[in-house]
């Protein structure tokens, strides 16, 4: 299927011929860490979900190494986050064949090895922190290893990418941002201001990560970054990951597997092949009419209460790329387009496990 894919303009310029076969991804893939760094929100709820057997297989088919979850959701009070990491918690301890959560670097290498899946957790919103900053000691004591510092509007810490004004980090942003470099906590900016990704990637005296976005210059979006901000993230050490949200083309249609590579193209040249990587912020499972009608309710909720961002009209989903698999698919794309393999096996997740281990250090 790949091999007939109609890409954008802005990725058909300048790419070598199709060097790689549909055995050669699976190859790579197999052998690869490959690693989504924002999938499966909330991950606890399959212990009480009534599909959770065939969720469960479908995860362990996958051929997912690692995968970042968000708890505590886009508005998640204190109480809630908790409650959600310990659901998250006893996710692992129920089936420790299949899940191990992460504390350590070594962890990631760890669940590639014993062929299970490695869980990040980590938060999108900064609500569960409020304005106390001393709550980020409390959270990575939990297991949090991954932190932002506000979604999609302004919080105590710096703004959002919705905000109707520019907004930057506070002092409060700047105190919790050496409070995560000290602690290995990484930071975030996925889904903040242009000034608050600015300013914290300046801040942060470990890699800075937006873990899940896409690009402004293949695709101007409020949740889309900017070239120099993705420079200056990699200058920092820091990885970018694409996601396979509807934020990666106009309105009118559904983005599919082609408008993701234009997008992870772009970063490569613009971040290097060492600070790429995917993070994908859809769907894990194959998503059929029952789900379609659930995430539109789902939007419809979020756009009254605010949180949307605009171009919430269409599921989060690519519909060429509709398996928990998916990102066979990019491997496949990315080979064909003549990328050399280690540079897939870094874009499907050797370069966020790199940063990972440089944030975490050995804590």
């Amino acid at each position: 299927m790949l091999a007939g894919m109609t890409l954008p303009p802005a990725v058909a310029a300048n790419v070598s011929p199709a060097v790689a076969s549909s055995t050669d991804s699976a190859a790579l893939y197999a052998r690869a860490l490959v690693l989504d760094a924002n999938a499966l929100a909330s991950v606890g709820a399959l212990l009480h979900d009534s599909g959770q057997a065939l969720y469960l297989r479908q995860i362990r088919e996958s051929g997912i190494s690692a995968i970042k979850t968000t708890l505590g959701g886009a508005a998640g009070s204190f109480e809630e986050t908790l409650a959600d990491i310990a659901r998250a918690q006893q996710l692992v301890e129920t089936h420790p064949g299949l899940f191990l959560k992460v504390a350590a670097p070594a962890d990631l290498a760890r669940a590639k090895r014993e062929g299970k899946v490695a869980l990040i957790f980590s938060f999108e919103a900064a609500s569960m922190l409020e304005d106390k900053v001393e709550r980020i000691d409390l959270f990575r004591g939990l297991g949090v290893r991954v932190m932002q510092l506000s979604y999609n509007r302004a919080s105590p810490f710096g703004g959002g990418c919705l905000d109707d004004t520019p907004i930057g980090l506070s002092s409060l942003g700047r105190e919790a941002i050496a409070r995560m470099n000290a602690l290995g906590v990484a930071l975030d900016l996925s889904h903040s201001s242009a000034r608050t990704t600015q300013e914290g990637i300046e801040a942060s005296r470990t890699p800075p990560l937006i873990t899940h976005a896409g690009c402004s210059a293949v695709f101007d979006h409020p949740r889309n970054k900017r070239d120099a901000e993705l420079r200056a993230m990699a200058d920092k050490g820091g990885v970018v990951g694409i996601y396979m949200l509807p934020f990666l083309a106009e309105d009118s249609r559904q983005p599919l597997l082609a408008d993701h590579v234009a997008h992870l193209e772009h970063a490569l040249r613009v971040c290097g092949e060492d600070h790429v990587g995917i993070g994908t912020d859809t769907l894990f499972f194959p998503v059929g009419e029952e789900d379609i009608r659930e995430m539109d309710r789902q939007m419809r909720e979020r756009r009254l209460a605010g949180t949307g961002a605009p171009g919430e009209n269409r599921t989060p989903y690519l519909p060429d790329a509709n398996t928990p698999r998916k990102l066979v698919q990019v491997a496949d794309a990315l080979l064909r387009r003549g990328h050399a393999p280690c540079v897939v096996e870094k874009v499907l997740g050797a370069n966020f496990a790199r940063a990972f281990g440089d944030i975490w250090g050995s804590g």
